[in-house]
């Protein structure tokens, strides 16, 4: 066994999440710098050949080949890890390779999965689509009916993939009650946790075997690069999940885990500033003449508020879904021409499928995120052609609703 180990930070080992967020990685180098160090190198040299040859062969823990193991990266993979209340992590070049990293390390062949039909969309055609060529079956239902998830569940079932909340529509699902139909049957649950983040949401303590993650998004926090990241036990990271990496190399680039490691320290105040001001321009919409409905899980209206707040720290989180008016007075077409009309109405927001961003973002999912979809299958997920997503940042709140009531304001004249 491997009695070689990369040192840790020395830290207390009661210290609370912020602390964690700012603090856990690797010990400085000699120079004693106080940031993390980033380092851009592709291979690592070794004193000598048996040495080498111990480290290829996992004898002895140390860098290799930054494939698969870099002093930055795995200064981000513990501090996700840390913040997530998982042993372990390891990073992917995007949140979608992550997905594609957990179904190669963990089925094959004849195994089932079972996902909620409401998650975003290339998720959808991720395991709906290009994993059915390889001989994995996925049954899709929906996010909130726990009895069809049981209903669902087969002999070779092995993982059950949820996302909560769902992009777009902030449904909730209860965690600890798909956790244990998972486990009462023998396979794994993952949880997307792009939409919380660890600072709201921890899946772990509700029984998740696996968290997903999007870097992009609110890890990274300002839109500048892409990355992912499964956290999970060590077990399942060492024993399946970086011989795959090894492989495959859907690797996390050092300058984009920097950046997301960076991203971190500031994450538990963003998400706290996000969300106060998305809970603001959710009741704000939810009052609005121009808007049908408002999907948001911090009102008290969303069907699944009390779970939301008990899941999720009592915050609803930063992205505010809704539906303008119009479907039901002339149909899908109307629909979305007011849902473009109030998006290209906006002066402030940033139209663009990203979120997660200090910047506010706005977008038409029927036609964007979820675009690739069938018809049939935005239907199913709820994602109606006069809907749109706001990923609420920071810019000030007023300034905002002045934006929004620009386009909606318009629709009730």
């Amino acid at each position: 066994m491997n009695d070689k180990k990369i040192p840790r930070v020395d830290l207390p080992a009661d210290v609370r999440l912020d602390t964690l967020a700012v603090r856990e990685g690797l010990p400085a180098t000699p120079w004693g710098e106080n940031s993390e160090a980033l380092f851009l190198t592709s291979s690592f040299v070794h004193p000598d050949a048996a040495t080498a040859a111990a480290r290829f062969a996992n004898e002895e823990e140390a860098f290799v080949y930054s494939r698969f193991s870099n002093p930055t990266v795995m200064m981000m993979e513990r501090r996700l890890a840390a913040l997530e209340g998982t042993q372990a992590c390891i990073g992917t070049s995007s949140g979608m390779s992550a997905i594609l990293l957990t179904v190669m390390a963990l089925l094959k062949a004849g195994d089932h999965v079972i996902c909620s039909q409401s998650v975003f969309g290339s998720t959808i055609k991720l395991l709906g689509g290009e994993f059915s060529k390889f001989g994995i079956e996925t049954s899709f239902v929906s996010q909130t009916d726990i009895g069809a998830w049981q209903r669902a569940m087969r002999h070779n079932t092995r993982l059950l993939f949820a996302e909560t909340p769902t992009n777009p529509l902030n449904e909730v699902c209860d965690i600890a009650a798909l956790a244990e139909i998972a486990h009462q049957g023998g396979a794994l649950l993952a949880v997307d946790n792009c939409f919380c983040s660890p600072a709201l949401q921890q899946p772990a303590k509700l029984g998740a075997d696996l968290i997903i993650h999007s870097g992009t998004k609110y890890l990274d926090g300002q839109g500048r690069v892409i990355a992912g990241a499964v956290c999970a036990s060590e077990a399942l990271i060492e024993g399946k999940f970086v011989p795959v990496m090894r492989s495959a190399g859907m690797s996390l680039s050092p300058f984009n885990a920097w950046v997301v490691l960076k991203g971190m320290e500031t994450l538990s105040v963003r998400m706290q500033a996000q969300s106060e001001r998305a809970l603001r321009v959710a009741g704000w919409l939810e009052q609005h003449p121009a808007v049908e409905r408002v999907y948001y899980p911090g009102l008290k209206s969303h069907p699944q508020h009390e779970l939301a707040m008990r899941q999720q720290g009592g915050s609803g989180g930063a992205v505010v879904a809704f539906i303008v008016r119009g479907q039901q007075q002339g149909g899908p077409e109307l629909a979305r021409r007011n849902a473009f009309h109030v998006i290209d109405s906006t002066r402030i927001c940033s139209i663009t499928a990203n979120l997660g961003d200090t910047k506010t973002t706005i977008t038409h999912p029927s036609s964007t995120s979820h675009g690739r979809l069938t018809e049939e299958q935005r239907q199913a997920a709820g994602i109606t052609q006069g809907m749109i997503r706001v990923a609420v940042g920071l810019d000030d709140v007023q300034d905002l609703l002045n934006d929004l009531a620009r386009g909606l304001d318009s629709l009730t004249a």
